[in-house]
């Protein structure tokens, strides 16, 4: 059942800026709300299980980051209770050229403890 207190609990915790964070790839700031079992899905690609696999699968992302340039734009953030929806448009410029630009809702449920046990991501690369 609906509970203030535990709505109050989520939005102390900011479960919105947290999901933010990782849609717009700063992972070290939310590795500590990586449940254990978490599960990762980017339909048409893959699906990742478990907070190791998730935490290697970023750090080959930010690799990635780190040869070119981001320009990341949350176009919108929608929170109904534990789950946390992200909708923004990421470029990807490398030597003044765009490289990529990717649209994409990632879609994100918490649990009681404040920790992501899913993370649905899709994405349309153009």
């Amino acid at each position: 059942m609906f509970s203030l207190t535990t709505l109050s609990d989520y939005k102390r915790i900011n479960i919105e800026a947290v999901a933010e964070a990782f849609s717009v790839g700063e992972f070290e700031q939310v590795v500590q709300y990586l449940d254990d079992n978490i599960v990762w899905a980017i339909p048409g690609e893959t699906k990742i299980q478990g907070k190791k696999a998730v935490v290697t699968h970023c750090e080959q992302i930010k690799e990635y980051f780190t040869s070119v340039t981001t320009n990341f734009e949350i176009l919108d953030t929608i929170q109904d209770y534990n789950k946390v929806v992200v909708i923004g448009i990421a470029q990807f410029i490398k030597g003044n050229q765009l490289v990529s630009t990717v649209s994409a809702c990632d879609v994100y449920e918490f649990n009681s403890h404040h920790k992501i046990i899913k993370i649905t991501s899709y994405c349309v690369k153009y």
